[in-house]
């Protein structure tokens, strides 16, 4: 799965007709496509004949022995006996596991795997990577607070715990005792893993051998379990890079481990893919057991010509992940999405922080929301008209179970409500004045003396909701988004600069990058790079903007407004009241 960057021109083609051999010397079968150079995205795959995969759909297939997984650093014979002191150590887990054995091979003369890690990239265009000057152009955003963060997390990381343990590895064997560890090889070394893994259903028979001694076979359970379960912590949602979520649970059929498939990894991205890869635990299909093999989405149609690129979908991904983990961006990207959150600093700095704290965390509410694209088309001013009666019926079914007494009707606004409401149970609490926390106090009193003793998270939704009603968290909400919109605007410009900052770009006829030069590339990777910041922050801002519309548009509804004290079920709000609130939810 490439990246913007490529192997430098002067030796790519010979590195890269090395690796063909590599791949075949240790069976690989690229039975209907070749790897080849494509621009700036590196290398990619691309079909070799017109009938590729007419018969079965297969235009390669890759042993699994092949992958780079943790098992297979576990296990290597240079290596894999320190490496399985540290995992079972607890010093690393899968991942970086998986990273310090790439660092250690990449730096070692003497590899094996030296001609699959010479031909991949070598610098990305992922935001991780920018200059000061190219962070600079996403000022203001999630993805600027999220990389900063990302990089002090590296550095970190790299100085305690990487240096010392890759330049450990590389002493197992004369030949790299001598090599400086750097930054930029833990930086390079967690580019690839997140750009290229995927999430393989290995064969239960392949992870857990009968060979293996029980030993091995509790280091395997261990990776097994810590797959389905680390993540790189970020502001930025992410997903596996085949675009599909970790099942929670495995099978006794297959495990899910995270690695790097050579040969398959090179395919690059399109929403419109032609591919999409599998594996064939006992060779029924490809005749190679327990291998990956990729396979034409349209198998049998003979509708791929000679030189066309195969593509596969990477997911459904907005251009903040995009950027963040592969370096690139989609214009007018369907799957973009705008995130929106209450600082936590801000809330603890709130009259009954604690209180408010605690309730949002009994409500199972959330912090932080993601708002798709696909949510304006059934707001005030989307254009969806799907909206059917039964939909409207389960939402005000949803929404009447929040009023406590019956007397609050579901809001008129309620289908063209677009917002998560578990966001909006939250600025529903932040909001709160004092005196209607001690009448939600009140009504939760009641639940208080009850057998159970503490009010459930739908009680406490529908207290609140009873006495507050939407209006301040609405505007809350509002005013959340008006900061945004001020930061991204500060930061970098107004959307309509942006867009003409686009025309610029466009009207330009660039070097076409194939012909690129070693004096050029860098350039033209910047100019890529910047290019790729104006299109997201401007998605960005058009999107605060748009969502900004829609919460206006809501909290001016009639509804919105504060509830009058006639509404309420019970009056008595007296201080005595909120302390009772206090003991509730501690």
């Amino acid at each position: 799965m490439s990246s913007t960057a490529a192997a430098a021109p002067s030796d790519g083609d010979a590195k890269l007709q090395c690796f063909l051999q590599w791949l075949q010397a240790n069976g690989a079968d690229l039975r209907g496509c070749t790897i080849r150079a494509c621009g700036r995205k590196g290398f990619g795959v691309y079909a070799t004949a017109a009938d590729a995969g007419a018969a079965d759909g297969v235009v390669m297939a890759v042993p699994l022995d092949l992958a780079v997984t943790p098992m297979r650093v576990l296990q290597d014979p240079l290596v894999g006996a320190r490496c399985r002191a540290l995992f079972e150590e607890g010093g690393v887990d899968d991942r970086l596991l998986v990273m310090l054995f790439l660092m250690a091979e990449r730096l070692r003369p003497s590899s094996l795997w030296k001609p699959y890690l010479d031909v991949l990239p070598s610098t990305f265009g992922s935001s991780v990577w920018f200059s000061d000057e190219e962070l600079a152009e996403v000022e203001g955003t999630t993805l600027h607070r999220a990389t900063v963060m990302q990089r002090e997390s590296l550095q970190k990381l790299f100085d305690d715990k990487v240096k010392g343990l890759v330049e450990e590895l590389l002493h197992v064997d004369e030949s790299g005792s001598s090599i400086e560890v750097r930054f930029e090889d833990f930086l390079w070394a967690n580019s690839i893993f997140w750009t290229r893994a995927l999430n393989i259903p290995l064969p239960h028979s392949y992870v857990f051998p009968g060979s293996l001694d029980e030993q091995q076979n509790r280091t395997g359970e261990a990776l097994g379990a810590s797959s389905l379960t680390n993540q790189q912590e970020t502001d930025i949602t992410t997903k596996n890079c085949s675009g599909e979520e970790i099942p929670e649970s495995c099978n006794t059929e297959s495990i899910w481990v995270e690695g790097l498939v050579p040969g398959i990894d090179f395919c690059n991205h399109n929403v419109k893919a032609l591919a999409t890869w599998e594996v064939d635990s006992v060779g029924n299909l490809t005749g190679i057991p327990a291998s990956m093999y990729l396979m034409l989405v349209q198998a049998g149609k003979s509708s791929v010509e000679t030189g066309t690129e195969i593509y596969i979908n990477y997911g459904n991904k907005g251009n903040e992940e995009l950027l963040y983990l592969y370096g690139f961006v989609v214009d007018n990207n369907p799957d973009d999405y705008l995130m929106v959150h209450y600082p936590v600093e801000a809330l603890r700095q709130l009259q009954s922080a604690d209180v408010k704290m605690k309730l949002i965390e009994m409500q199972k509410a959330e912090l932080r929301c993601l708002l798709p694209t696909s949510l304006l088309d059934r707001g005030f001013f989307g254009t969806s008209t799907s909206s059917s009666e039964d939909d409207n019926k389960k939402n005000a079914s949803h929404f009447s179970s929040y009023s406590w007494s019956g007397q609050r009707k579901v809001p008129s606004y309620l289908h063209k409500n677009l917002f998560p409401q578990e966001f909006l149970s939250t600025l529903r609490t932040i909001a709160m004045q004092e005196h209607e926390l001690e009448q939600v106090a009140s009504l939760l009193g009641e639940v208080g003396s009850s057998e159970d003793g503490e009010p459930s998270d739908a009680e406490i939704k529908s207290a609140i909701w009873e006495v507050c009603g939407d209006h301040g968290a609405l505007g809350l909400l509002v005013d959340l988004l008006r900061v945004k919109m001020a930061e991204l605007e500060e930061g970098t410009g107004t959307e309509a600069s942006d867009s003409q900052l686009l025309e610029k770009f466009d009207s330009i006829d660039a070097e076409d990058s194939s012909s690129a030069t070693v004096q050029n590339y860098e350039a033209t990777k910047t100019r890529v790079n910047r290019r790729s910041c104006i299109v997201y922050r401007r998605g960005q801002k058009q999107l605060t903007r748009m969502f900004l519309w829609e919460a206006e548009r809501l909290w001016s509804c009639p509804r919105t407004s504060r509830p009058r004290e006639t509404l309420l079920t019970c009056t008595c709000v007296g201080s005595d009241t909120f302390c009772n609130l206090v003991l509730l939810i501690y």
